[in-house]
């Protein structure tokens, strides 16, 4: 293709350049949104150990900026799409998300966001194919001779450019939906009895009917991703490999899942050698605030300020939501600082300033933070368990609504509904957050766990990367439940081979004694006779 003319002299000069013997080569597959943020610091991680990275990233992208990219290399794949529309396509498809179930049905919600799935699949499909089918980027990429592949598990792809290109892969992951591709296909247990899956909003203490509602989350979500998700997938995995395979087994081999969660926002739950939770590996400590900024913070005196954003997916909010929001704002004593890029709000008071942007872990790290108003967002609630600030949570869609509902279990949050919510609700919730301590109190105890570690969560996911680099591999560390049928790994064999030994024997015990007893009986009824 004329527009990769370009791709294999930079990839080459790489090569080239590249002289560090005790670095190594990195590519990267990223996604977008806070997907992007997390495995940009991760990357980030890397290049400051000398390692360096590539990222292939396709022609149409919101946050990968090809040009702001100094420390990495990048490697732009064409597609049809233009980042214009993409990020039309991101921007529909949160608002759906967000407002699309008060108004249709649960089928017609359901149908709308397959449909989504599918517009989806079809853009990843479009990178993907402007890589594996392009043969002299894949030579050039092979010449390169990378050592892992890093990408985010529901972003399809880099497991076949790695499988193609003879080298190991890691993931990192937030979840997938339902756990299924971490059930499926990294082999991770999760019994629907006491963990509960992602999208239910439950927690690992569950009564009778949530248990019944987590088994049919369960069943359905099995049922979408074996019947819609790996289909799409699995042929074309087959007619790239050459060989018949389906994306599950290509996923399978990753030598590492790197679980964008800890045990301090995480229930306690069974998990395997080669998944290790790294929640938090972007958080760091708070940096003085702009000039402006901390005025306005400083003149909240002894009240102190709460924070507020929805996350850089949510830019918009309608006027009758924001009107709502701004006033209850108003009725608390605590100046707020809140990320919004909307019509000024009519009820806007005058303790409330708005921006475009906010230094939010800054924020959130300076001790006159006194709560948090978030979406729920996994990077945002990080933040805030990383400086020990309470929060109020209004989810929306994906992984909101389960991240809030464990802020909830373990105390350090209070939740609104973002659809039903009124002033009072948001005032109600302010109150409650900021005036009982023990809301304060428990964010400090999950505080105190995250940061009792004995390794940093960026340097440790930096050490599995680099642990793979060394040993081309963990294989080690892999289940052999990934060699199994899924009849053999459920023992479905060995339960029917000795049901079959139990029903012989029975069967063996009854016949005899049926023997035995007509015999006694022809014996009686001879000496009767006799």
């Amino acid at each position: 293709m004329r527009s990769e003319k370009w791709v294999s002299p930079l990839l080459l000069l790489q090569l080239c350049c590249f002289s560090c013997g005790s670095c190594g080569k990195v590519l990267a597959w990223p996604m977008e949104y806070s997907h992007w943020i997390n495995l940009k610091v991760l990357l980030d991680g890397l290049i400051q150990r000398g390692h360096e990275v590539t990222v292939l990233t396709p022609s149409a992208t919101v946050f990968v900026d090809p040009g702001n990219s100094s420390l990495f290399h990048v490697v732009v794949v064409p597609v049809t799409t233009n980042s214009e529309d993409l990020a039309s396509f991101w921007e529909k498809s949160i608002t759906f998300a967000i407002y699309g179930d008060a108004k249709t049905s649960v089928f017609e919600y359901g149908a709308a966001m397959h449909e989504l799935h599918l517009i989806y699949s079809s853009q990843v499909k479009q990178q993907c194919e402007g890589v594996v089918l392009n043969k002299d980027l894949m030579r050039t990429l092979k010449d390169a001779r990378y050592e892992v592949v890093i990408s985010d598990a529901i972003w399809p792809c880099a497991e076949l450019v790695a499988e193609m290109l003879g080298i190991p892969f890691i993931y990192s992951l937030r979840f997938s939906a339902g756990n299924a591709l971490e059930r499926h296909c990294g082999g991770l247990i999760s019994p629907p009895s006491y963990v509960p899956l992602p999208l239910t909003a439950l927690t690992d203490q569950m009564t009778f009917m949530q248990r019944v509602k987590n088994m049919l989350y369960f069943i359905s979500f099995d049922f979408w991703f074996q019947n819609f998700y790996m289909k799409e997938w699995d042929q074309f995995y087959s007619d790239m490999l050459g060989r018949p395979t389906t994306l599950c087994e290509t996923m399978g081999k990753a030598e590492m899942w790197l679980i964008r969660t800890y045990w301090d926002f995480e229930f306690p739950r069974p998990y395997l050698p080669n998944f290790e939770f790294v929640g938090g590996l972007h958080c760091k400590p708070a940096k003085p605030l702009p000039e402006e900024m901390e005025k306005f913070v400083q003149s909240s005196g002894e009240h102190g300020i709460v924070v507020f954003s929805l996350g850089s997916m949510v830019k918009n909010l309608t006027e009758e939501k924001s009107n709502l929001i701004a006033s209850a704002l108003a009725q608390i004593p605590q100046k707020v600082v809140w990320r919004y890029k909307g019509k000024t709000p009519a009820t806007l008071g005058p303790n409330t300033r708005t921006y475009d942007w906010i230094p939010q872990n800054d924020l959130l790290g300076h001790p006159k933070t006194k709560a948090f108003i978030t979406h729920g967002g996994t990077n945002g609630i990080y933040e805030a368990i990383y400086h020990g600030v309470p929060m109020i949570g209004v989810p929306m869609f994906a992984d909101q609504p389960d991240n809030i509902a464990h802020l909830k279990a373990k105390g350090a949050a209070v939740e609104v509904n973002f659809h039903d919510m009124t002033t009072a609700d948001m005032l109600n919730a302010l109150k409650t957050v900021i005036n009982n301590p023990s809301y304060k109190e428990n964010a400090m105890r999950l505080s105190r766990i995250h940061h009792d570690q004995p390794v940093k969560p960026l340097d440790r996911a930096v050490f599995w990367i680099e642990f793979v680099m060394r040993h081309k591999g963990a294989k080690h560390l892999r289940p052999a439940a990934h060699d199994l049928t899924w009849y053999q790994y459920h023992s479905l064999d060995v339960i029917g081979f000795l049901l079959a030994c139990v029903t012989t024997v029975v069967f063996i015990v009854i016949k005899s004694c049926l023997f035995c007893f007509r015999k006694l009986g022809k014996k009686g009824k001879k000496q009767k006779r006799a």
